[in-house]
């Protein structure tokens, strides 16, 4: 029997929640609901888990709704740290074509020419990307700074 390296990707900063089940780096499955971070994802990771063990967790820090993020990163931290598995995070503009990501209200947080997080009104015509598990997981663009990236607004 060969061996398979289970690696779960989770995109939780928007609705729908995408996770992403791949076998050695190759999408192999995606699951998408458009639930509540904290009621639907404990849920399916245990599910995926009763499929079989998993080897790594992979999940888009931010920018995006910040108790999605936290919630999530709390979670599948916890679950690297009892499994003993590696964790991994990557931006949220890697998986959405380097689109805008809604932030608040109207605003979007933007990526400037300096690769820079700013936040602001999407201009007339322009349309944010949806976000998309890739289909081989690309380490290079993978973070082992899990650290969620909130991007809190300045109260004023």
């Amino acid at each position: 029997m060969t061996n398979v390296k289970k690696t779960v990707f989770v995109i939780s900063i928007a609705s729908p929640i995408l996770i992403g089940i791949y076998h050695n780096e190759v999408l192999q499955n995606i699951i998408k609901n458009d639930g509540k971070t904290s009621d639907i994802l404990p849920k399916i990771i245990s599910e995926i888990i009763n499929d079989g063990d998993i080897n790594e967790l992979i999940y888009v820090n931010g920018p995006g709704s910040y108790m999605s993020i936290k919630l999530t990163y709390i979670f599948l931290k916890t679950l690297s740290v009892t499994l003993n598995i590696p964790f991994y995070a990557i931006s949220g503009f890697e998986t959405n074509g380097h689109s805008p990501i809604k932030a608040l209200g109207k605003k979007y947080f933007f990526l400037n020419e300096q690769n820079e997080i700013k936040m602001k009104f999407l201009e007339d015509g322009e349309e944010p990307k949806q976000f998309s598990l890739p289909k081989i997981i690309n380490y290079s663009i993978c973070n082992r700074d899990t650290l969620p990236n909130y991007q809190l607004p300045a109260v004023g």
